[in-house]
């Protein structure tokens, strides 16, 4: 599931922003998103339960940090 709600958010943040987005496959459970090495969102322990930060909210992580 969250490597589906990933790519999605990648394609939002491509589409929305219109930056490149490289997504690696980390470990299980491991959900950041990157901007210049600097971690913006961490999904911590609950992305193992399949909780994954919002797509809204990843976007807005990236948008502020590219300000």
């Amino acid at each position: 599931m969250s490597g589906l709600h990933a790519a999605r958010v990648a394609a939002k943040i491509r589409r929305e922003l219109g930056v490149e987005v490289e997504m690696i496959h980390g470990h299980y459970g491991e959900y950041k998103v990157l901007v210049d090495d600097d971690t913006v969102v961490d999904g911590g322990a609950r992305v193992i339960l399949g909780v994954v930060p919002r797509g809204k909210n990843v976007l807005d992580a990236v948008r502020a940090r590219l300000k």
